[in-house]
């Protein structure tokens, strides 16, 4: 599975931005999708992540509230809605795909390659 995350860029503290994360093959059935993020001289750290039915997600205290993971399945296309953006959500961010509904990073078997947000202040 080959992952393509897309959509980050440069906004300002309150804004709104909308990842996308493209799947090189059908994941809706196979994969709980994720989405995670590293700041810079930070670990990666969880964001949230996506079952396999659409129906069920789980948020990082964090984000929980801001954030919206959503998939659409005919598309092979996992989204994460960041509203009410803040600088500390400053960070790049990455999606993955594994077959455990879990907030590790260790569960997730494919990444992409990361997309840059920047919050301004």
């Amino acid at each position: 599975v080959q992952l393509q995350a897309s959509g980050g860029g440069l906004v300002q503290d309150g804004d709104s931005l909308r990842l996308s994360c493209a799947a090189s093959e059908r994941t809706s059935r196979n994969y709980v999708m994720g989405w995670f993020r590293q700041a810079p001289g930070k670990e990666r750290e969880f964001v949230a992540n996506i079952d396999w039915s659409g129906l069920n997600t789980y948020y990082a205290d964090s984000v929980r509230g801001r954030f919206t993971i959503s998939r659409d399945a005919a598309k092979n296309t996992v989204y994460l809605q960041m509203n009410s953006l803040k600088p500390e959500d400053t960070a790049v961010y990455y999606c993955a795909a594994g077959q455990r509904y879990r907030s590790s990073a260790g569960a997730y078997d494919y990444w992409g390659q990361g997309t840059q947000v920047t919050v301004s202040s």
